[in-house]
């Protein structure tokens, strides 16, 4: 094994902060139980927010970013992982309290890392990492409340996002119609090439007026935005329909009223890919290697980048310029 590898690291001490790439060793490494030489990781809104001093998403520092990681088993003092095991490890602590992907080696708990699922390279797992993730928890969860093809249209919100890009793909591919909400004029063809059937303005869902009931508009809808679009969106889903929401682009603050729920019945789910449970992140993964594979993961892929490319990569979430995934090789 190495006796030094590379890896981004962040530090802050007082008014002085850090984000480069520096050599570690082993011993640099938090505690754990299996460590894998990282062959692929990804960008995702946390990573570009702990790569700034105010980003209140790094929990000790100096840190190695990055929450999501696939590569190979080196070693596992854990009788479910052995040496040459293919394996992902994403969310729980990882890159904000414990050191992350963006390293040529990690050492984690073996209570994050699943199997690479039979179907999918370590690639393909990192192309869809976190955010195809959690587009897949999200239809999972839409499912598990009965919403179907047949129910109606289904509305994707921040929809040239990592989120909302998978969620796109993933509900067209399962014969859903669906509506891509952005403001991005010069993406329409792009998100129609994902499956998205119509495009809708970001006017369309919240004009800037919530209102307590809106005009019944869409079955189901996934929401990575939040904030007070969400509050709209909630009043015009269809009477029984539900949101999956993940995200918080738009603000944390929900100014709703009880009435989309207690007149249309409309469930307001949840969507936490950190700590989601492993018999059900298991089940995910599965689904992302079967029946939500999508046959072509490279036109979700922006960019491929080198560790050395990071420091000027992570900022694009941040202003609002991503379109589908970046990933980062480290081998």
């Amino acid at each position: 094994m190495t006796q030094t590898f590379h890896a981004l690291t962040v530090d802050k001490q007082e008014v002085d902060f850090t984000l480069e790439v520096r050599k570690l060793s082993l011993e640099d490494l938090p505690a754990g139980d299996t460590v894998i030489r990282v062959h692929y990781s990804g960008i995702n809104y946390k990573d570009s927010l702990a790569s700034i001093p105010n980003g209140n998403i790094v929990q000790n520092y100096p840190m190695v970013p990055g929450i999501d990681l696939a590569g190979v088993v080196v070693s596992s003092t854990d009788d479910r992982f052995k040496e040459g095991d293919e394996v992902i490890a994403t969310s729980y602590e990882i890159g904000v309290a414990h050191f992350g992907g963006y390293s040529e080696y990690a050492r984690v708990k073996a209570d994050w890392v699943v199997p690479l699922p039979a179907g999918l390279s370590l690639k393909e797992a990192m192309i869809i990492g976190t955010a195809g993730f959690t587009a897949a928890l999200s239809v999972q969860r839409l499912e598990d409340n009965h919403v179907s093809p047949d129910k109606g249209n289904v509305l994707v919100t921040g929809a040239t996002g990592g989120v909302g890009s998978f969620a796109i793909s993933f509900l067209s591919k399962l014969g859903y119609d669906v509506e891509a909400s952005t403001g991005k004029q010069d993406e329409h063809a792009y998100l129609e090439s994902l499956g998205a059937k119509s495009i809708v303005s970001r006017e369309e869902v919240y004009d800037g007026k919530i209102r307590a009931l809106g005009k019944q508009k869409w079955a189901a809808a996934v929401d990575p935005v939040g904030g007070e679009p969400l509050a709209s969106l909630v009043s015009q889903i269809e009477y029984g329909g539900s949101v999956a929401v993940s995200g918080l682009t738009a603000g944390t603050k929900l100014p709703t009223t009880v009435f989309p729920f207690i007149l249309r019945a409309v469930n307001l789910l949840g969507i936490d890919s950190v700590y989601c449970p492993m018999d059900v992140r298991k089940k995910v993964w599965d689904r992302l290697a079967t029946d939500l594979k999508l046959p072509d993961l490279e036109q979700l892929v922006q960019k491929e980048i080198s560790l050395e490319e990071l420091p000027d990569a992570l900022p694009v979430l941040l202003k609002g310029e991503a379109r589908g995934r970046t990933i980062v090789k480290l081998i």
